[in-house]
């Protein structure tokens, strides 16, 4: 009875120490950004090329650029993109360049808070600080809506903002852009491309229990998408299999024609549509390039 009575008393302090610590655990590493001179035009391409438009401007429901609302069901509960504009009480227009930074590269909000991976931050780690400020430039010219962001709806024990560091600690690895010496410029390009901006991997990859990618199949496609659909493998040998050449795939992601007269539906007829379709013929052939020229 003594041990249990001491069992009773030290697992709740534990849990409750342990609960303590999780709470007030750091996330946030300051952005030491210098004063950077923006590009707007550039930091709009730049949003294109990452999906912002598709992701935050709920067009089915009559929703103006960038003002959030796109539902995004998984099994984890209900996410809705946040409003981006620069309304200064539901929107970005009280942050700073460095806020922004904080929260593209690192996933992280002012408040040091950890952002849900429905957010695709692990890929704009490879963003440079002049990206970052271009982007900025970009965001600070969207026109200010009045519209609060509709919250998460999260299923227990997700609904847990805390619980995100233990997932950032476990799954977090932020994508660097590393070019391959040994190869082309324009297939370097494309892969900063693929896996940074674009995070072609967010769909393409299978995830594990936890909804982080399982990176050994990098690019496999996936089968448990949120809208219920699936993805298919875009490896280099899947591509080939299926007869895909770079000219037909560039072509591809500026029409949404695939090579045999059918056209790309679901969430990749968006991506065309609001984000490849805008890009330079040059990037749409960096993509292909890499995408049938990388190995694995």
């Amino acid at each position: 009875m003594r041990l249990w009575l001491i069992v009773a008393i030290v697992a709740p302090a534990l849990a409750g120490a342990a609960f303590a610590v999780l709470y007030l655990w750091p996330v946030d590493k300051p952005e030491r950004i210098e004063v950077l001179a923006g590009d707007p035009g550039r930091g709009a391409y730049l949003a294109r090329m990452s999906g912002c438009i598709a992701c935050h401007t709920n067009t089915e429901g009559g929703g103006k650029p960038l003002a959030g609302g796109v539902r995004l069901p998984t099994d984890f509960g209900t996410f809705y993109s946040p409003n981006l504009t620069t309304d200064p009480d539901h929107g970005i227009g009280n942050w700073n360049l460095q806020d922004f930074a904080a929260a593209v590269r690192q996933g992280i909000s002012p408040e040091g808070e950890p952002y849900y991976p429905s957010f695709p931050y692990p890929f704009y780690g490879s963003f440079s600080d002049q990206d970052i400020a271009d982007l900025w430039a970009a965001f600070k010219t969207v026109p200010p809506v009045a519209e609060a962001s509709t919250p998460h709806d999260m299923l227990p024990p997700f609904n847990l903002r805390m619980g995100l560091k233990l997932w950032r600690g476990l799954f977090y690895v932020p994508e660097t852009f590393d070019p391959d010496p040994a190869r082309s410029d324009l297939w370097n390009r494309g892969k900063f491309i693929v896996e940074g901006p674009a995070h072609c991997g967010a769909c393409h990859t299978p995830r594990n229990a936890a909804g982080a990618r399982q990176a050994e199949l990098a690019l496999h496609g996936a089968s448990e998408l949120p809208d219920g659909g699936k993805s298919p493998p875009i490896t280099s040998a899947a591509l080939k299999r299926q007869g895909w050449t770079i000219s037909s795939l560039q072509y591809a992601l500026k029409t949404g024609i695939m090579p045999d007269g059918d056209v790309f539906g679901g969430s990749m007829g968006e991506v065309v549509r609001d984000g490849t379709a805008f890009l330079s013929e040059e990037d749409r052939e960096a993509i292909a390039t890499y995408l049938l020229e990388r190995d694995g």
